[in-house]
């Protein structure tokens, strides 16, 4: 008997993906769309990332909207020395609706507020008057003119009263010289809490932190090391940036080398522990960097780095000169430019250790491996 020949399987087409529902041929939908449905809901999934994208620019929107509704022109702030006016003329700029006049009895003191930014210009007593202002500065050109027009209206004299322009040329009473500490402070603040709270993050990100759990290592050796690690690249930062200032603007520094290095020290350790805290719980790199972009963005625009924090309203001065880089700016600033030590920054130095203690101690308190 011969062996029965193998049958072959009737030949098919490509096998069409069906709905698991009911038996039904209807396709699914191909991979493309399938991944991205996929990644919207993941994103969606992310509470983080939610806010960051939808909320918080709402939240931004609707706080400088109520903010700066209806708010009448910002007053140009300068500054009088006394006697420098006769009082007609300067009970008349005072009225002015564009000046806000700041009348100072120590020409030290008045010369200091121009130097730091606290009035765009100064009038100095002489024949003729003298508006002393730094012409780089586009708001004090503003004051020179809103204030002559308001001195030559208030000496109501057919002829110009005689005034002549000291423009600021020494070093250290320059903006260059008033934006190179703030600089510096930024710097300080973005590497210490982006450089050690973004290594923190990814690395519990990759998974590395939980390896680093089934070792002998505590939380506090390990925070510690960032902190300690941080110091290394001060050494190479702060020159770096200071000597660009000095050699290609010629920025002063009239305190102690020493000094400025103990308030840098102090302003790393600072803002690296305010870096392990924001960090200390963050599971995803959308939630990590918008707290640290949370934290920051405020002492950006309040904090003197760019323009006097005196600018903004008294009301939140108290809450602005509390702020780390205030202080730190603040610190800088009388170092270098104005030769203080460090027992007159008593005050900054003590904000920057209390955030700096606190943060660490919560940030080791709260923190997760995983």
């Amino acid at each position: 008997m011969s062996e029965p020949r193998p049958t072959m399987p009737p030949a098919r087409g490509p096998a069409i993906p069906t709905s698991a529902s009911s038996g039904s041929k209807t396709p699914v939908a191909p991979p493309l769309l399938e991944l991205t449905r996929i990644r919207i809901l993941a994103f969606f999934r992310e509470p983080g990332a939610v806010f960051w994208v939808f909320v918080f620019p709402i939240l931004m929107g609707l706080a400088l909207g109520f903010a700066f509704r209806e708010k009448p022109p910002e007053k140009i702030a300068v500054g009088v020395e006394t006697g420098a006016l006769p009082p007609p003329i300067l009970a008349a700029v005072s009225r002015d609706a564009d000046l806000a006049v700041r009348e100072f009895a120590d020409e030290a003191e008045a010369r200091r507020a121009l130097t730091f930014g606290k009035i765009a210009l100064l009038v100095e007593p002489g024949t003729p008057l003298r508006y002393r202002y730094d012409p780089t500065r586009p708001e004090s050109r503003t004051a020179r003119l809103a204030l002559d027009h308001a001195v030559q209206r208030g000496a109501g004299a057919p002829e110009p009263m005689p005034t002549r322009s000291e423009l600021v040329r020494e070093k250290g009473s320059r903006y260059i010289d008033f934006l190179l500490p703030g600089i510096l402070g930024l710097n300080l603040m973005g590497t210490g809490m982006w450089g050690i709270g973004f290594s923190v993050l990814t690395s519990r990100i990759k998974k590395t932190l939980k390896l680093l759990a089934a070792t002998p290592m505590s939380k506090r050796d390990y925070l510690l090391s960032h902190l300690l690690g941080r110091s290394v690249f001060l050494a190479f930062e702060v020159p770096f940036i200071l000597l660009f200032g000095v050699l290609v603007f010629k920025v002063p520094i009239r305190g102690s080398i020493l000094s400025l290095a103990a308030l840098c020290v102090l302003g790393a350790f600072t803002f690296a522990g305010i870096g392990l805290l924001t960090t200390a719980r963050a599971q995803t790199l959308e939630s990590g960097s918008g707290l640290m972009n949370l934290v920051m963005i405020p002492m950006w625009l309040l904090s003197g780095s760019f323009f006097s924090a005196d600018r903004f309203p008294k009301a939140i001065q108290p809450f602005i000169q509390a702020l780390p880089l205030t202080a730190l700016n603040n610190a800088l600033r009388a170092v270098m430019l104005e030769g203080k030590s460090l027992a007159t920054n008593a005050g900054e130095m003590a904000i920057l250790a209390a955030w700096g203690i606190v943060t660490f101690v919560v940030a080791l308190r709260i923190f997760r491996w995983q």
